[in-house]
């Protein structure tokens, strides 16, 4: 089949899809998911061609959402559930951290959850509050979690499926500003592991590192500084945990600077991880301290302050500038 040019939410519905037709024991799980499609129809259309047993609107409940998903796990299902918006994750947070993660362990490998947590996350959209967060270090921190992001529409195609035929749990983030961001998907080339990241533009002088919604900002960083006579290399990490600090190291031998960025706050953020195991692993490579670029420590802020908060072109440039003055 010929790869096909399509925005970011309609690569993951394609991927549902796919799924839900390859394997019967694949149910989809959340709030407003049937009927609507999803508040970002995500999973438009999905209800009326695979029933109401398969794709199932929820009470107003991410506790019991994400607990049903546990159970149904136990009997051989692979659920896929969605959290409406960042936000909302929080009161699923004890059944994720304390069962969903853990139960691989508790059981001595006995037994396996493979359950996928969809999660629209991070700002840049005008939301209100409780609508913009960028929780994913909090579930990085767990371990028995799996926590990814992909960037354009062929990893979010390819990566839901690899999430979905994973035997562990899988907190799949989607960068909702990037949902109508549009790139080919061809459905029969993946484009690599699920954990491996990937050189998305190539460069000499320094690493731009991020996930997410931030990778396309670090495209325009890396176009800005080429006009300026400067060759910075993008790197698309797209998995949180585990982090391929491989393929990360294989950069910064190479471009001996490294900025990393991401929506969430600098303070105990993802970036933190990265900068001090680069650092242990890079020591002698390295011409400049590991730099990070992020949120505020603060609240996520009402949506006309949103563009002071998150990270953008200026800040950005200005970290590759403070780095490559050392």
């Amino acid at each position: 089949m010929a790869a096909e040019k399509m925005a970011l939410a309609k690569a993951i519905n394609e991927s549902l899809r796919r799924a839900l037709e390859s394997d019967p024991k694949v149910l989809i799980m959340g709030e407003d998911v049937g009927k609507l499609g999803g508040v970002f129809r995500v999973t438009d259309g999905l209800q009326k061609d695979f029933g109401e047993d398969r794709v199932i609107d929820t009470p107003l409940a991410e506790s019991g959402i994400v607990g049903t998903a546990i159970g149904l796990a136990l009997r051989g299902y692979r659920p896929v559930v969605e959290i409406q918006f960042d936000g909302f994750v929080f009161p699923a947070y004890d059944q994720i951290v304390t069962q969903l993660a853990k139960m691989h362990a508790r059981s001595l490998g006995k037994v396996k959850l493979p359950v996928v947590v969809r999660i629209p996350y991070g700002g840049g959209i005008g939301a209100v509050e409780h609508h913009s967060e960028s929780p994913e270090a909090l579930f990085a921190h767990v371990a028995g979690l799996k926590v990814v992001s992909p960037s354009n529409a062929a990893d979010a195609y390819w990566m839901m499926q690899q999430a979905i035929q994973s035997d562990d749990p899988v907190i799949y983030f989607e960068p909702k500003r990037r949902y109508w961001d549009k790139a080919e998907v061809d459905r029969e080339a993946i484009p690599g592991p699920l954990h491996t990241a990937r050189v998305v533009r190539e460069g000499t002088d320094l690493t731009l590192a991020a996930y997410g919604p931030m990778v396309k900002l670090c495209q325009e960083v890396a176009d800005a500084a080429a006009e300026e006579g400067r060759s910075l290399e993008v790197l698309d990490l797209r998995s949180i945990s585990p982090v391929d600090f491989d393929g990360i190291q294989a950069s910064v031998e190479k471009t001996r600077r490294l900025v990393v960025v991401h929506e969430a706050p600098v303070f105990l953020g993802s970036g933190a991880e990265i900068a001090a195991r680069i650092t242990e692993r890079c020591f002698y490579h390295l011409e400049a301290p590991v730099l990070r670029v992020g949120g505020y420590h603060a609240p996520y802020p009402p949506a006309r302050l949103e563009e002071e908060y998150l990270p953008d072109l200026d800040r950005v440039l200005d970290a590759v500038d403070r780095s490559l003055a050392y």
